[in-house]
């Protein structure tokens, strides 16, 4: 029988309409939103209530870029480019993970990210069977790629390609279809040219999308220039990158014609704010690339190098940084921010079931503790959430209908083990 229940007197951010903040009732049935409004709905006779005082609702937030098990190596490598952050520190840890590491690792950033408000993410990593598993036990949902760097002997890349290709088939629409995939070239500085064009057929012959990280660093460009003589966006459009659905990690140096280029191909952007802001790697063009009309939604990238995979932080960065930058204070208004944050990473994603709070939408929802001093005087939700709000305020989670976060507690992954195993997987990796 499916569970019908009523969160009655919440508070609710509807992004998607012209009132942005209603008072009222949602009501879920399995694992959908069926009514949303501030009437309370007919036929509920009988269901579940759950008291929405004093909580504000928003749609889960949604992290499109990322490296989730790259939490073992938070504040190994801090203060560098990207360049050498990369070659003399994480490369050659990388190199030592066992699936073990990387299951402890994405554990770690399951626990972060559901007690702080995502319940969808992207990862593009290795060991991806070890992924999968923990994102079907956590009961988030998730995007998952097995991300292949070509920088390798052909055999090697072949059997790269057929392990990405091998988890795509096994895991896609897996989970009660929280688990999608994708195909992900890790970028064309990494990537030889064939070895792309080979991933792009496999994209098609599995009928996925493309993810790729692109155009992160000013000297990236300028390698991709003088190796093929072309940016790197005209270098993908050229290898048949963009004949598919696909979403850019960074995208931070465009110029002009590569922006109208996105937009033409309907290509996604994930703007990671703060780990480009702590690798110097610049400040993408955010505001030109809205007006374009492409998709622009938020990542944390690994923690790594951001250090936490608090979303709140990504979406306020968003908002403020490029009035700064630009100097226009409603360059990226607070609403807008939000909707990057959750709409736009469903956009991004090519989910058409989540991202807002609506009726006939998936039930991933969130609940945040308004009986705070940073969330008075009631003014402006949507404001207060964007520029107040962190993580912590997380109270509640729901993912496809279950709570998986109660008064910010997990409830279905072992907090305390996970703490443990990490911490013992990375004094592992230093003794390797």
């Amino acid at each position: 029988m499916t569970r019908k229940w009523l969160i009655k007197d919440g508070t609710f951010a509807v992004l998607h309409q012209e009132q942005t903040v209603i008072r009222g009732y949602m009501l879920i049935e399995g694992d959908r939103i069926t009514y949303i409004g501030q009437e309370r709905p007919e036929g509920v006779e009988g269901a579940e209530t759950f008291d929405g005082k004093g909580l504000l609702f928003l749609p889960g937030l949604i992290n499109t870029h990322g490296h989730a098990a790259m939490s073992l190596l938070r504040g190994y490598g801090d203060d560098m480019v990207l360049q050498e952050w990369l070659q003399q520190k994480m490369w050659p840890m990388e190199a030592k993970f066992t699936g073990e590491d990387v299951r402890w690792g994405t554990a770690l950033s399951v626990i972060e990210m559901l007690k702080s408000g995502t319940t969808t993410f992207l990862d593009m990593y290795d060991h991806m069977d070890q992924v999968a598993s923990v994102v079907e036990q956590s009961g988030i949902r998730a995007v998952l790629t097995r991300g292949v760097i070509g920088l390798c002997p052909p055999e090697e890349q072949q059997r790269k390609l057929d392990e990405a290709v091998l988890f795509a088939r096994n895991w896609h629409g897996k989970a009660n279809g929280r688990i999608t995939t994708m195909m992900s070239p890790h970028a064309p500085y990494t990537c030889p040219p064939d070895y792309i064009e080979k991933i792009v057929q496999a994209a098609h012959d599995l009928d996925l999308p493309l993810h790729t990280h692109m155009s992160e660093t000013l000297a990236e460009v300028e390698q991709n220039v003088r190796d093929y003589g072309v940016r790197p966006a005209q270098h993908l459009l050229n290898l048949g990158l963009f004949s598919r659905p696909s979403l850019l990690a960074h995208a931070v140096h465009l110029t002009d014609e590569e922006i109208a280029m996105l937009a033409e191909h309907r290509v996604a952007v994930s703007h990671n704010p703060g780990s480009n802001l702590k690798l110097a790697s610049g400040v993408a063009r955010v505001p030109e690339l809205l007006r374009a009309g492409v998709t622009v939604s938020l990542g944390t990238d690994g923690a790594a190098s951001n250090n936490n995979l608090d979303m709140f932080e990504e979406i306020r960065l968003a908002a403020l940084i490029h009035k700064g930058v630009t100097g226009d204070p409603t360059a990226i208004p607070a609403a807008e921010a939000l909707r990057m944050g959750t709409e736009y990473g469903a956009k991004s994603l090519f989910l058409d079931q989540t991202g807002v709070l609506a009726a006939g939408m998936k039930a991933d929802f969130i609940a945040l503790n308004l009986k705070q001093a940073h969330f008075l005087p009631k003014t402006d939700y949507i404001s207060h959430a964007v520029y107040s709000a962190a993580g912590q305020d997380v109270e509640h989670v729901w993912v496809d209908g279950k709570q998986v976060v109660k008064s910010r507690e997990c409830l279905t992954l072992d907090e305390e083990k996970i703490l443990f195993e990490a911490q013992r997987a990375f004094e592992g990796l230093l003794a390797r």
